[in-house]
């Protein structure tokens, strides 16, 4: 059963002539249960797309002008303010990158996690639950831990803090912004396990952004990829990691590192993601493609489903 649907979301930011679509036609899905991980550079839409959810993109100066998220079969973009604060944390929570810069240094992480209970659940606002969710988050000796301030703590520390005060209103979508950024190697293993428990014990489903091909084979069931506001492949993740389609995905996968395979030097994508509003004519990947024929500078490729469950917005692919 869907959780999630967004099709064709479009969303700019300014009006008129000045107008920048920074998200342009973005379509996916996510069942209950289902990990989707959105995968691309800094810059192509990523954050903008998953904030939009739960319209967490400031009106204005952002404009949504197109398109629809079902979130439990009702149109988020049509929804009251009563209506959204019901599925802010309710039905949608977020893991914001940077631990250290989201938690308020001001105030105990105790009593940062009992403000999100007072908000949700708060029957359940008391010592004992916060002490439950930071045990729940593998965080040790959690009783003296609820005393702690933020600078107390390492940044996975600080990482289980927030993924604690985003379960605190048992959400049914998790969102999860570059949740390892930042962090260690070991560090960034222990979070992904950590979500990866989570989701299998609370029955919830996770969205899970990142730039790095790298983690996504260890926690997502699809993957979604964006380019310059686009998606330009969607596929289960097996499938991606063994045989990517588009040309952005084989870049993307190639620029990371393998064992086992010496290399002097990492195959970098050439070029930057295109400013807003400097999008190239035709498709927006064909300055940095390496298989770019003449018509792809003049004609705007469409997502198409080219095999069983795998959508490729690119008529090069083979």
């Amino acid at each position: 059963m869907l959780l999630l649907d967004i099709r064709n979301l479009q969303l700019e930011f300014g009006a008129g002539q000045d107008a920048l679509r920074a998200v342009d036609g973005v379509s996916f899905t996510i069942a209950e249960g289902e990990t989707l991980c959105l995968v691309g550079e800094s810059g192509c839409g990523k954050s903008v797309s998953a904030l939009s959810i739960a319209r967490l993109v400031p009106t204005p100066p952002a404009r949504y002008v197109g398109g629809e998220i079902l979130l439990n079969g009702r149109d988020v973009l049509k929804m009251d303010q009563r209506e959204l604060r019901s599925i802010r944390g309710g039905v949608v929570s977020y893991v914001f990158q940077e631990p250290s810069a989201s938690l308020n240094p001001v105030f105990r992480v105790g009593n940062q996690i009992k403000e999100s209970l007072k908000l949700h659940r708060p029957q359940f606002a008391t010592d004992d639950e916060v002490i439950r969710l930071l045990k729940l988050v593998g965080i040790p000796a959690p009783e003296s831990r609820i005393r702690d301030y933020p600078h107390q703590m390492s940044g996975g520390m600080q990482q289980r803090v927030m993924i604690a005060m985003a379960l605190a209103s048992e959400p049914k979508l998790l969102v999860a912004d570059e949740p390892t950024t930042a962090l260690d190697v070991t560090i960034q293993a222990q979070i992904l396990e950590l979500l990866r428990e989570l989701k299998q014990r609370l029955r919830m489903s996770i969205l899970l952004i990142t730039h790095n091909l790298g983690i996504v084979g260890d926690i997502a069931d699809r993957v979604a990829v964006m380019y310059a506001g686009q998606i330009v492949e969607l596929s289960p993740a097996r499938a991606l990691l063994q045989r990517p389609l588009h040309p952005y995905t084989q870049a993307l996968m190639n620029s990371v590192p393998q064992l086992g395979h010496e290399l002097e030097r990492l195959q970098a994508i050439p070029g930057n993601v295109p400013n807003l509003g400097q999008f190239p004519s035709g498709c927006r990947f064909h300055p940095r493609c390496p298989k770019a024929q003449s018509d792809c500078s003049q004609k705007a490729p469409e997502l198409v489903e080219m095999e069983p469950g795998r959508w490729v917005r690119c008529p090069w692919w083979k």
